[in-house]
């Protein structure tokens, strides 16, 4: 009997794989495209973020896809590619390649398929390799119930929610950064 044996791909293979994935133990993971309300949210955290950027002359903003590689996690887990982020850190020497180390601040939004009890599980999972890289907070942005969970490094277990009429915040991740519920959802 013979076997066959599984190449494991790296993120050189990644880098010349089209549309939005992810390396996840050895394997590009590819992620289906979303629909029009998370992308506008999505769109709408990455742009306030990139006005914090700009105005406090630190750090960048990126919007969905952009690849953040990282050693190989506990889960096999070896880049992140979140809907929204925030870096404040080295810069790659090629500014054509993914940053080397994990967002400071990530934001996924969830999609029509993200509100399955596996889904969730999955999710939740994502996060616990957010940490465990190094990213300080995690935003669970859901646009039917229209509010945002914010996850940080240092309690995990308890987020804090927060729903229209409020201002959502990344601390200490973004220092001073403040987001208007409303707007994100428009």
């Amino acid at each position: 009997m013979s076997t066959i044996q599984q190449t494991r791909a790296t993120l050189d293979d990644l880098y010349r794989t089209p549309g939005k994935a992810e390396l996840i133990g050895g394997r590009i993971v590819h992620h289906m495209a979303t629909g029009r309300t998370p992308n506008r949210v999505a769109f709408r955290i990455a742009r306030s973020l990139d006005d914090y950027a700009e105005g406090a002359g630190r750090g960048e903003a990126y919007t969905d896809n952009m690849g953040f590689a990282v050693d190989e996690l506990p889960s096999g887990r070896e880049s992140f590619s979140p809907d929204a982020s925030y870096y404040d850190g080295p810069m790659p020497a090629d500014a054509m390649r993914f940053i080397e180390g994990p967002p400071t601040f990530a934001a996924e939004v969830r999609s029509d398929t993200d509100y399955t009890s596996a889904a969730v599980t999955a999710m939740a999972d994502k996060r616990n390799d957010y940490f465990a890289a190094g990213t300080q907070v995690v935003w669970d942005v859901d646009p039917v119930a229209e509010c945002i969970h914010v996850y940080k490094v240092s309690d995990r277990a308890r987020p804090i929610t927060y729903h229209r009429g409020e201002m959502a915040e990344a601390e200490p991740a973004v220092p001073g950064w403040r987001v208007a519920v409303d707007w994100i959802f428009g």
